[in-house]
């Protein structure tokens, strides 16, 4: 594919680049490489996917163990 630069740069399309939501751009001498960079785990992400069935609150009786004699 060949691209012409505009004053703001390059437009390159979402179906060249896959999934991923962010990439890293590098230069060497004349080439410019785009590496997607793969999404890890984030403690900020906890809970964001709960855990769906019939008990109303799981972690209500999770200690109980830790206070029976």
């Amino acid at each position: 594919m060949k691209l012409t630069a505009t004053e703001q740069g390059l437009l390159i399309l979402k179906d060249m680049l896959g999934e991923n939501p962010e990439f890293e751009l590098t230069q060497e001498k004349d080439k410019i490489i785009i590496t997607g960079i793969k999404k890890t785990s984030s403690i900020w992400e906890l809970g964001s996917n709960p855990v769906d069935c019939d008990i109303k609150d799981s972690a209500v009786n999770s200690d109980n163990y830790l206070y029976q004699p």
